[in-house]
């Protein structure tokens, strides 16, 4: 058995180790130092569990640049692609899963097509038409970024968006690679397994908007937000996991899988999903505000990432509260180990940590760590949970 995957990022990257255990994999990729890091056992992502993984185990995967290599003969092919949102669109830019699912067929006409990447209601059924080929099923991931590999190998539930017995062969394959016993696999169409995707991430952002209005109303009454937020957690219907506030949620997939979830809702009632979009924006609206009113000389922005763990900053909730800002014309410096440039939105990027905390006359942290412990008066944070800091987050910026 061959099965390819395409595209090296996490979702692909996980993907790939947790199915070496059962078969050969090649992983196809258009970025060549990315290949070379993978065929030298290296992670040519950030996460320390695959970094470990790609290491410490001797396993069946190589990477190439070359399409016939990857799709020839194989039986399974796997994309996990990026579908950023195109926001004059407003839909999913779905070009490069097309791209790919042209290229394999002009190659290899008997494999079971396999979509990982987020696409919109509806979006394989019309694969299908567009190309008269039926084998294209929808598989969901759900990942937490940072814990992408512990997430495969333990899902919470494995859905697949196809009933054909290759669809089920795929699933059961997925069954027998996860290490947690008792997994749930369920079978359900393309267009019903692409709704759990966007509707349970869009739950999520849900949550996130819930306790991040419930810390906005404290803050403004000048209520204990802490307090509050684990008197209402401790009730076992509503539990206490993201809970923790922020500066609006971000990252990989809630934002555009909020906003997809949205548009597919044209001419179909609605109120909520319409409101956990919107709460995002006035979530960093408040934010960028708290900031403003403390008329600092410097705003220093720790870490662009979402959390301390990812290499990620794409669509991070603190870029938004960055232009806001600036929008007021108050001057921002940048510290962030994973970007090489001198610049970020035209704001000036400090390699040198020390420095970053002397110039700052504050410091915008959406996540705190030990490393702040130092020039804590200086923090601004809704970090309310961090286990770095435990009771010690209680700031002097969070009081009002």
């Amino acid at each position: 058995m061959k099965i390819t995957i395409v595209g090296s990022g996490y979702v692909g990257m996980s993907m790939a180790l947790v199915l070496r255990q059962s078969t050969n994999v090649t992983i196809l990729d258009i970025d060549a130092n990315r290949v070379s890091l993978i065929n030298n056992n290296l992670s040519p992502i950030n996460e320390p569990d695959i970094e470990k993984e790609m290491k410490t185990k001797t396993f069946s995967l190589k990477a190439t640049l070359d399409i016939e290599d990857a799709y020839n003969d194989a039986d399974f092919i796997v994309i996990a692609t990026p579908t950023d949102y195109d926001a004059d669109k407003n839909f999913f830019d779905t070009s490069t899963v097309e791209g790919v699912i042209k290229d394999i067929l002009k190659l290899n006409k008997k494999s079971l097509i396999v979509i990982k990447s987020t696409v919109p209601v509806g979006f394989t059924n019309q694969m299908r038409e567009k190309f008269s080929y039926e084998n294209i099923i929808f598989v969901p991931e759900f990942l937490r970024e940072g814990n992408a590999l512990h997430d495969n190998l333990f899902p919470s539930r494995i859905i697949v968006g196809g009933e054909s017995n290759t669809a089920k062969d795929f699933g059961q394959l997925l069954k027998l690679s996860a290490r947690k016993e008792g997994t749930k696999l369920i079978f359900m169409e393309s267009s019903e397994a692409e709704a759990v995707k966007l509707f349970s991430n869009t739950y999520l952002a849900m949550r996130v908007s819930f306790f991040n209005e419930l810390d906005t109303f404290s803050v403004m009454k000048n209520l204990n937000s802490e307090k509050i937020i684990k008197g209402v957690s401790l009730d076992d219907r509503i539990g206490s996991y993201y809970n923790n506030p922020s500066f609006g949620y971000g990252g990989y997939c809630l934002p555009k899988d909020s906003k997809q979830l949205l548009a597919n809702f044209a001419n179909v009632p609605q109120n909520l999903i319409d409101a956990i979009v919107k709460s995002n924006s006035t979530r960093k609206d408040f934010i960028a505000e708290q900031i403003i009113k403390t008329n600092p000389n410097i705003v220093g922005v720790y870490r662009l990432v979402m959390k301390k763990e990812s290499d990620n900053f794409r669509t991070s909730a603190i870029q938004g509260v960055i232009k806001r800002i600036k929008a007021k014309g108050l001057k921002v410096i940048i510290f962030e180990p994973n970007l090489n440039e001198k610049y970020f939105f035209n704001s000036e990027v400090v390699s040198d940590f020390q420095d970053f905390k002397e110039r700052s006359s504050i410091i915008l942290a959406n996540r705190v760590t030990k490393d702040l412990k130092d020039v804590s008066n200086k923090v601004y944070t809704r970090d309310l949970f961090n286990s770095d800091w435990g009771s010690e987050i209680t700031l002097k910026c969070l009081k009002n």
